[in-house]
């Protein structure tokens, strides 16, 4: 944790948690150092899912190309947070309403899942034109992988088979420009599966293209970049990624490769500050009950993980009674709501931990406050910081979904 931030938690009234610090710094040095270590013909567009907090957005705007969406509801959002960004609309199950809002709001592609929606698109065209891609679960073995989103039975993306169907609807519609083949098969990768995996879908894609004779100009590999909960120093290594894409890509001049990454980029500049407001003991095992939970912060929850944390001491006491602590043993962090499924860390070792003592869990930049049950038990939401922050930028606030 960097001094910066350890003194703005120390400083933090107890009126103010529980909290999400964002170190925008953080931020912006990790986003230029994706971007630097990719080839010029890789594009990089942000997943606005993994956490469309405005004031991310706008740093991020300044040091990728873009972002992708994946409803109307994050199409509006982040166009009104950054006017003229380039937008991609991915995503199942696209609505007649969201495919309209896509077409008159610009974006800069639509990828399309199945041929209902390209029957529904060209509805909708009118005398305007529009560049798609098709999203294909390619019939590629992942092997293990955090998750699957594809390579077997999947809701996602067109099935190979059904592809000359949708060329054949595209030849009839000359509205409809197919730029080329959208896939995102898996989460999770390091860098090596990465690579991997992208030498087998630019194999399919070029033999693909030359048997049907289409000009591909694009491939959008999605996003997947793994994030090592487990040892929250370690990054995904953009630079073995950027050289290993720059070696696959002189075999394929003049293709643009888009990435979409969204955790791997945003996860490590956020942390969810609390306090610890009792310590008890059950059938021998000691709990630590914090402000807040799961409802704030549903990662180790979805993940089925222990959120990384650092302790940050309190030696403040004025009660009468002694300080509830528990010394060099092991403590499940737990939140407050009726469920005992609201775990933050399961029988984690700690040297000394007391109530009042506060608690910041790295790595809840995504996929964090924005995917939580918020209202289960309506508890206060959050307060929210920025650091480092711009002009532009706002301050600390409270959040409502």
């Amino acid at each position: 944790m960097r001094e910066h931030l350890l003194q703005h938690i120390r400083a933090l009234g107890d009126d103010s948690l529980p909290a999400y610090v964002y170190d925008l710094r953080d931020l912006r040095e990790h986003a230029a150092a994706i971007r630097a270590a990719l080839p010029e013909r890789v594009q990089c567009f942000y997943a606005a899912k993994a956490n469309s907090d405005p004031a991310l957005l706008v740093v991020l705007r300044d040091h990728l190309d873009g972002f992708e969406v994946a409803s109307g509801g994050e199409l509006q959002h982040v166009r009104a947070t950054c006017p003229g960004t380039p937008i991609a609309f991915g995503g199942p199950g696209k609505t007649p309403a969201e495919l309209g809002l896509a077409l008159h709001t610009g974006v800069d592609r639509l990828h399309i899942e199945s041929e209902q929606e390209l029957h529904l698109l060209s509805g909708l065209l009118g005398e305007r034109t529009v560049d798609v891609l098709f999203r294909v679960n390619l019939p590629i073995a992942l092997g293990p992988v955090a998750l699957a989103m594809g390579g077997r039975p999947s809701p996602f993306g067109l099935d190979p088979v059904n592809i000359d169907r949708c060329l054949t609807h595209i030849a009839a519609d000359r509205r409809i420009r197919l730029r080329g083949i959208h896939v995102h098969l898996a989460s999770g990768l390091d860098a090596t599966a990465h690579l991997d995996l992208t030498e087998q879908v630019l194999t399919w894609v070029s033999n693909w293209a030359d048997e049907k004779g289409v000009k591909v100009a694009e491939v959008n590999l999605g996003g997947g970049m793994g994030v090592d909960y487990a040892h929250p120093d370690r990054r995904f290594d953009w630079g073995t990624c950027g050289s290993g894409l720059q070696r696959i890509m002189a075999r394929y001049p003049g293709l643009t490769v888009r990435i979409e990454p969204g955790r791997s980029v945003t996860v490590y500049c956020g942390w969810y500050v609390t306090e610890v407001l009792d310590v008890k003991r059950s059938h021998g095992h000691a709990f630590a009950v914090l402000l807040g939970g799961t409802h704030h912060l549903r990662t180790p929850a979805t993940k089925q993980h222990n959120q990384p944390f650092e302790i940050v001491p309190s030696d403040g006491w004025d009660r009468p009674w002694a300080r509830p602590q528990v010394r060099n043993e092991l403590v499940t962090l737990v939140g407050q709501l009726c469920t005992p499924k609201d775990v933050l860390a399961g029988d984690v070792h700690v040297e000394r931990l007391r109530v009042g003592d506060r608690i910041a869990f790295a790595l809840a930049g995504a996929y964090a406050w924005n995917i939580s049950h918020h209202d289960f038990l309506m508890h206060p939401a959050p307060h929210f910081h920025h650091l480092d922050q711009g002009p532009s930028t706002p301050g600390p606030t409270r959040r409502r979904p």
